[in-house]
């Protein structure tokens, strides 16, 4: 159960979603019981038969930014710069600083000098492992030359450049808080014609935001599960959003969770009750078979990649063969996996 190799599954390439749905919520949507293991099939936008009044269900409204930027070096060989942590970025003015991810020939080092075009530069500070500290610096506001410049963070199974397409596709619809460096893919399901209906069969919604960085895809790298660390990632939760997963709580409603992130964020901001508590800070929890769960019921998840964090916590929450039993049915049923995939519904 906390062995790295427990947490494998053969996966055929071609089941590795490239693209997106033509339609968000016309993907597929596999139903596992949570504890009995019973297995139905759905299309998302049949969510609401699955849901009940008085249900809760509670979205992370972070927007992914254009987190990847191409450059040159001063010596004219080429340089990619991914942001690992735009939201936790020091900025000053013009600047930000922050941890970053450098692809190149040569691998950078402290005072490397690169020029992305229309005077945004940026300059290796510090250096460990693996991980550059970055100062950035433009004629204008960062985030501007990022929205201009900047290139849609697509994980790397996605074998192609981002398109125009993209920036629409890999953003919920429901995005408002810039910070995200990759997508809380869950929700990218949604349509707001979907959570209309919801809230019509009186379904609450309440949003929260979790930054998503580079931590939570980070690949496990200990054998024994337990010695991994996670990074840590910033939330917010708003008192009217607390109330309202406290009152349905109370209520005799489930807590539905849309996402990995958002099961971290309120477990991780939860009493032993389950009681949630508004504000903000950094998240590092880690959520492995064993944990027990306080806060959330039933949750709305994406298929992930083998030996991840992602695939450990889906399995902690319905149990790792249940988990398992569920994603080989999925390969058998040719469901498309990971960020444009398909989804499940575990409750």
């Amino acid at each position: 159960m906390h062995s790295l190799s427990d947490y494998g599954y053969d996966l055929p390439a071609e089941l590795i979603a490239q693209c997106p749905a033509a339609q968000r919520d016309q993907a597929r949507l596999l139903r596992l019981e949570r504890g009995a293991g019973r297995i139905s099939h759905h299309r998302f936008d049949e969510l609401g038969r699955l849901l009940v009044p008085g249900d809760v269900l509670v979205l992370n409204d972070t927007a992914v930014v254009k987190a990847r930027l191409l450059g040159r070096k001063a010596s004219g060989g080429k340089a990619e710069v991914f942001l690992l942590d735009y939201a936790g970025g020091v900025r000053d003015g013009r600047r930000l600083t922050c941890d970053c991810l450098i692809k190149s020939s040569k691998p950078a080092r402290a005072g490397t000098l690169i020029h992305f075009g229309e005077g945004l530069t940026g300059r290796v500070t510090t250096l460990g492992d693996g991980i550059c500290r970055v100062e950035f610096c433009g004629d204008e506001d960062f985030d501007v030359l990022l929205e201009r410049m900047g290139h849609v963070p697509l994980p790397p199974y996605i074998r192609r450049a981002d398109e125009s397409g993209d920036r629409t596709a890999y953003q919920t619809v429901y995005a408002a808080a810039r910070g995200a460096v990759a997508a809380p893919t869950a929700g990218l399901h949604f349509t707001r014609e979907l959570l209309e209906d919801l809230r019509a069969r009186s379904i609450a919604v309440a949003p929260i935001t979790l930054h998503v960085g580079y931590g939570t895809f980070a690949p496990v790298r200990t054998e024994d599960i337990r010695e991994h660390r996670m990074h840590s990632e910033r939330y917010g939760i708003p008192a009217a959003s607390a109330a309202a997963i406290n009152a349905a709580r109370a209520g005799g409603g489930r807590v539905v969770a849309v996402g990995t992130t958002v099961v971290r964020t309120l477990e991780f901001a939860s009493d032993e009750r389950g009681h949630v508590v508004a504000g903000s800070g950094s998240c590092a929890l880690f959520i492995y078979p064993g944990y027990r769960f306080k806060a959330v019921d039933a949750m709305i998840t994406n298929f992930h990649l083998p030996k991840s964090t992602l695939l450990m916590l889906v399995a902690a929450f319905a149990g790792r063969e249940h988990i398992l039993n569920a994603y080989r049915e999925a390969v058998q049923a040719r469901y498309r996996f990971f960020s444009y995939g398909d989804a499940m519904f575990i409750g």
